[in-house]
């Protein structure tokens, strides 16, 4: 039987928001800290709305991941000068929907992430308007377009009046009064860079639930998602590995919730790739040095994204050290034997098996007795563990 654990949705939602971050970064070349600040906007609404607790909870994980359907090809297409024509890319708001659908919200929450682009007057994407679109998406409308305004060097006077031009045709009445409410100078410098984290840890109300390992689960597949997203590769090679990890869990005899722990960190450990640009994940061709230098540091995002999640402290350490070898020639910590735990070494080698056995661009796939070549080698000079290598070997033959 799977053990309860505190489940605490904030710290799920800030690893969310930093993948975002990275798959941003990876395809803009740097953070615009939109979610961030289309969260604290729709956060001060909802608070002059004065609506109830439950719903500002759901409001802030809404408001902060809206965006979460957005893929590197659409980043691309922002990055090549259509950001102003976001309304081509309606898909963001499907895939977004989806993704959060196993998310504990407080309520039900159909349409709160489809309809975030929807105007009052029926104008949006999908044509909806009035009370046909939830509340919560009517905010993180207002939000949104706030926030696009500001980013754009508009003042908050400017501001202001096109949100109050917009009254009852773009944006519900209520909101635009209730923005003109909170449109004040240290609003305005709230969402400042410099002070838009302080501002929301400040403003965020928190919420904790009891929930398993295998309740937990699904929501932490969000994460799979967004690598699947990022490349093809990335979301094959994820699935090849929660795959095997499941058969040598099995093969160990692994209690329930260690079980989940493996294949959990098998299909987070490649999340930091959401930071490494495409033209490097995609290459049909051996990386180059340099290139292999930017694809390092992907181990040491994961770390950083799933080290705030309580409870994830196993998932976090194997997830994070399947590049770093026994003899320390690894990375991006260069850990030695007496750092790396079973869970560890069992994730390095199922991932050299899977990148091995799997078909990459510039090459086929590797039959078995191959694979058992090279992993036997790297064993033999101590780069692997000898002993769970020959277990991988033989259970996966």
């Amino acid at each position: 039987m799977s053990e309860y654990m505190t489940f605490n949705r904030n710290e799920f939602v800030g690893a969310f928001v930093m993948a975002l971050d990275f798959l941003e970064s990876s395809a803009r070349s740097n953070v615009t800290n939109h979610n961030k600040r289309v969260a604290l906007i729709a956060i001060r609404l909802g608070e002059r709305l004065g609506l109830p607790l439950e719903d500002m909870f759901d409001l802030y994980v809404g408001a902060v991941l809206h965006d979460n359907g957005i893929t590197n090809p659409v980043y691309n297409k922002i990055s090549g000068g259509v950001a102003a024509n976001m309304e081509r890319f309606a898909s963001h708001c499907i895939v977004g929907e989806e993704n959060l659908k196993v998310f504990p919200f407080l309520k039900p929450r159909e349409g709160m992430i489809l309809y975030h682009h929807e105007a009052y007057d029926g104008s949006g994407y999908f044509g909806r308007s009035g009370q046909a679109i939830p509340l919560l998406a009517h905010i993180i409308h207002l939000a949104d377009t706030v926030e696009i305004m500001y980013a754009r060097g508009a003042g908050r006077k400017e501001v202001g009046a096109k949100v109050a031009e917009w009254k009852g045709s773009r944006f519900l009445s209520e909101l635009c009064e209730a923005f003109d409410g909170i449109n004040s100078l240290a609003f305005w410098l709230s969402l400042d860079n410099r002070f838009i984290d302080k501002e929301l840890n400040r403003s965020v109300p928190h919420y904790h639930m009891e929930m398993t390992l295998r309740e937990l689960a699904p929501i932490a597949g969000i994460f799979s998602k967004f690598v699947d997203e990022k490349s093809p590769f990335t979301g094959s090679h994820s699935r090849g590995i929660a795959e095997k990890s499941e058969v040598m869990a099995d093969f160990y005899n692994f209690d329930e919730d260690r079980k989940i722990k493996l294949i959990l960190s098998a299909h987070l450990h490649d999340i930091g790739k959401l930071a490494v640009p495409n033209a490097v994940l995609d290459k049909e061709a051996p990386l180059t040095t340099e290139e292999f230098d930017l694809v390092k540091p992907h181990v040491f995002y994961t770390r950083r994204m799933l080290e705030g999640i309580k409870g994830f402290e196993d998932i976090t350490e194997w997830a994070s050290n399947h590049h770093e070898k026994l003899d320390g020639s690894g990375y991006p910590y260069g850990f030695v034997a007496k750092d790396l735990d079973f869970g560890s070494r069992l994730m390095a080698c199922i991932d050299i098996y899977q990148a091995l056995a799997e078909e990459r661009p510039y090459r086929k796939p590797l039959e078995h007795a191959e694979v058992s070549r090279i992993m036997g080698d790297m064993a033999g000079r101590n780069a692997i563990d000898r002993d769970i290598t020959a277990d991988v070997l033989e259970a996966l033959r």
